[in-house]
């Protein structure tokens, strides 16, 4: 098929440059659509995850300095870069992640949105005068970036998932080295060169692919990391954040969601139907606010289920 032939070969990015993994070792990207392999994906070695690191503290001195406007200016930039290719970006996110090239093209300018929000709110990192209880005594919080970011993302959303994670890291003046979703590396690899087109400085988002436990466990042990980031499974949140606890890393996660959805009796059945269906059929229901379980009233039992199963029909 055409189509397999025309998925990017897929490097990480540390300090500035593409590269494949140290030691070689790879792993098959498949088509969900076909089920064939449509490319690799590289595998990193701890020395390229301490390459990454390296460059991470390195940037981060770098990035921390830079005024919260040139941040803005540069975001924007990347911004504008994403909706210029957001259509082959999206015809890269649909092969290898597998929903409609619409839905592809939608998470892209999403993700132009998102990073145009954070750069917006770089600009708005304002302090807070406190009250003294002395005179003469002068009180001030004033905001400072943390430090490098290990930031871990999934594979239903590759690019907002990625983008949200980077643009809060970005904006703040940290530095970040990201692990994507070894099923859907290319359209994050995708993101970080327009960052890097943009002019970000080397070294301030490094992306590392590879076996997630061995990555995740060595950046959030390691001294340069300051602070972690992870949109998952509720039972890997749970053994990354005790890793984090254990090293006093401060960490923010997105995990699983498990809502059931509710129609009463007095619903516009139509409509509760409609909606429902959407939310559980888009991305074929790899969503966390996917429902999962849904609880109607008897009196509107069957007309729900008709108006439910009608809708995925074209």
């Amino acid at each position: 098929m055409k189509q397999e032939r025309t998925y990017p070969d897929v490097k990480m990015f540390i300090d500035g440059a593409w590269c494949d993994g140290s030691q070689g070792k790879t792993g098959a990207v498949l088509n969900p659509a076909t089920g064939l392999a449509i490319g690799c994906v590289p595998h990193a070695s701890i020395d390229d995850l301490d390459r990454a690191l390296d460059a991470a503290s390195r940037g981060f001195s770098i990035w921390r300095k830079t005024s919260a406007f040139d941040r803005y200016k540069l975001m924007r930039s990347a911004a504008e870069k994403l909706r210029e290719r957001s259509g082959e970006i999206a015809r890269i996110l649909t092969l290898e992640q597998g929903k409609p090239l619409a839905e592809a093209k939608l998470e892209v300018l999403l993700g132009a949105d998102i990073i145009d929000w954070f750069a917006e709110e770089a600009r708005r990192s304002y302090g807070r005068a406190i009250p003294s209880r002395s005179e003469g005594v002068q009180q001030f919080v004033i905001k400072e970036p943390v430090g490098p970011v290990a930031a871990f993302t999934p594979w239903n959303f590759p690019m907002s998932q990625a983008v949200r994670k980077l643009g809060a890291a970005l904006s703040a003046g940290c530095s970040v080295v990201i692990k994507p979703p070894e099923e859907t590396p290319a359209s994050p690899a995708e993101l970080i060169r327009v960052l890097a087109d943009a002019g970000l400085p080397k070294g301030v988002v490094n992306l590392v692919c590879g076996a997630p436990s061995e990555i995740s466990d060595y950046l959030i042990s390691h001294p340069v990391i300051r602070k972690v980031s992870f949109t998952g499974s509720t039972p890997v949140g749970k053994q990354l954040a005790s890793l984090a606890g254990a090293h006093m890393k401060r960490i923010t996660m997105e995990l699983g969601g498990r809502a059931p959805a509710i129609v009463f009796n007095d619903a516009d059945v139509k409509f509760a139907a409609t909606v429902l269906a959407a939310g559980k059929y888009r991305n074929a229901g790899q969503v966390c606010i996917a429902p999962t379980r849904f609880l109607i009233q008897d009196r509107v039992y069957d007309q729900f289920i008709d108006e439910f199963v009608a809708r995925p029909r074209p």
